[in-house]
């Protein structure tokens, strides 16, 4: 299942990072924010974006022993969206061992060294 998981996240963060480089070569959003915020489509992608950040960021700071680290996952999630959430689960996923049990990608982190 790890490996299942690291390669989903890869193929997702890959797919993501193309579709945001892509649609910037095309679209300039700062240029096009002015016709979009128009669409209630927008907003409510913006808003449904902003929960889910929420929600990603409870958990991040609950699995975290380091608010540090925290905060700066939650920028990263704020700036980046799912090219940021991609990757913090790519990171854990190989941190784990592919035996490993899912249970482990969810509990809050051992402080150690590494979360200091």
């Amino acid at each position: 299942m790890i490996n299942f998981l690291r390669t989903l996240f890869i193929v997702l963060f890959i797919y993501m990072v193309y579709t945001v480089v892509h649609t910037s070569l095309q679209s300039n959003l700062f240029d096009e924010w002015s016709n979009l915020a128009q669409i209630p489509w927008l907003t409510a992608t913006l808003k449904d974006f902003y929960v889910n950040t929420i929600v990603i960021s409870a958990w991040v700071i609950y699995k975290e022993n380091n608010p540090g680290k925290s905060f700066g996952w939650i920028i990263a999630f704020v700036l980046l969206g799912s090219i940021a959430t991609t990757l913090y689960l790519i990171i854990k996923l190989f941190r784990m061992d592919p035996n490993d049990s899912l249970d482990k990608l969810f509990r809050r982190e051992e402080m150690n060294a590494e979360n200091i």
